[in-house]
């Protein structure tokens, strides 16, 4: 049997930013978009504030992590199914941190994940902490960036109420 194992994902991209002299001037055009996937929610981007972006919005920065976080959780759940860990819970509060360069790029620096998990039994914790590394590893994203990603993740044991 063949599989393929390439998948391709297909978005649009779409610049909304014109305010009416399109990019005459720095200040002069918006940095509004829209991205969009067949079938899916539209997410209305800009870029950060920093860049003369829309704070209400998502920017590419904000969305490089939440995408490494997004994977990492995805992951961490399949080998924890995997491995027989219940994890009833999980939250991540992550952060990037990017270094703006003096030609005016920039790249990321470090992605720090930080989940917090929570499993049915407490004999389950040391395990579910151990399958972070696992889990990095089979992360599509995380083998992609060329920065570290680093986790600082938490296990508790559900509490059962009585």
């Amino acid at each position: 049997m063949n599989i393929d194992r390439k998948h391709r994902y297909d978005v649009a991209v779409s610049w909304t930013g014109n305010r009416g002299t399109g990019t005459s001037g720095y200040r002069d055009y918006g940095r509004d978009h829209r991205i969009s996937a067949d079938g899916r929610p539209v997410i209305e981007g800009s870029s950060d504030p920093v860049f003369r972006g829309d704070k209400t919005r998502w920017n590419p920065e904000l969305a490089l992590v939440a995408a490494l976080s997004e994977c990492h959780m995805l992951s961490y759940l399949h080998v924890c199914a995997t491995a027989g860990v219940v994890v009833t819970g999980y939250e991540d509060d992550a952060y990037g941190i990017m270094e703006e360069t003096d030609d005016g790029g920039g790249h990321f620096a470090e992605v720090v994940l930080r989940p917090r998990v929570t499993v049915a039994d407490p004999a389950m914790a040391g395990k579910a902490t151990e399958l972070h590394e696992p889990a990095s590893a089979k992360c599509f994203i995380a083998s992609s960036v060329n920065f570290p990603v680093h986790h600082e993740a938490e296990v508790i044991a559900e509490t059962r109420q009585g």
